[in-house]
């Protein structure tokens, strides 16, 4: 189990440190499009829901750290340019061929996270329900296609 939690930290770690340069790619001579083909593809969608800035992020795992599946879904709940670390989260994600599957979101520093299969091409269901201190139940979601 240790094993594994410190994985798993590793690859959000290691997720982060991407989303921060990601940014920084448009800054960047475009003429390199080739070398970044090569990369894996990773995906940040922000949405309201209830007044809570949600960001949904879907990376690639990396190989051999595919314990719960190919992708990482991470979610994380903000208020004011607050992040909120105090919630109970739960996902869910409705696949192209209409399976659904859910799992509770693991925190991970400022982020929850899950591993679900989202290699089969097509259109997907990304869903969050997530409960604040105050008892409050909030649900929401975007679509992700890979």
């Amino acid at each position: 189990m240790k094993k594994v939690l410190k994985s798993l930290t590793f690859a959000i770690l290691s997720s982060v440190a991407a989303v921060g340069y990601a940014d920084m790619a448009h800054a960047m001579d475009h003429s390199s499009h080739d070398a970044m083909t090569a990369q894996p593809k990773m995906f940040l969608e922000k949405t309201q829901i209830d007044g809570y800035t949600v960001s949904f992020h879907v990376m690639q795992a990396k190989e051999g750290m595919q314990h719960g599946g190919s992708h990482n879904l991470m979610i994380k709940v903000e208020q004011g340019g607050r992040v909120l670390n105090d919630i109970t989260a739960n996902s869910k994600v409705a696949s192209p061929d209409g399976k659904e599957s859910s799992k509770m979101l693991m925190k991970m520093g400022d982020w929850y996270m899950a591993g679900y299969d989202l290699a089969s091409a097509g259109k997907y269901q990304l869903m969050v329900l997530f409960k604040t201190a105050d008892g409050q139940k909030h649900f929401g979601g975007i679509h992700y296609m890979p």
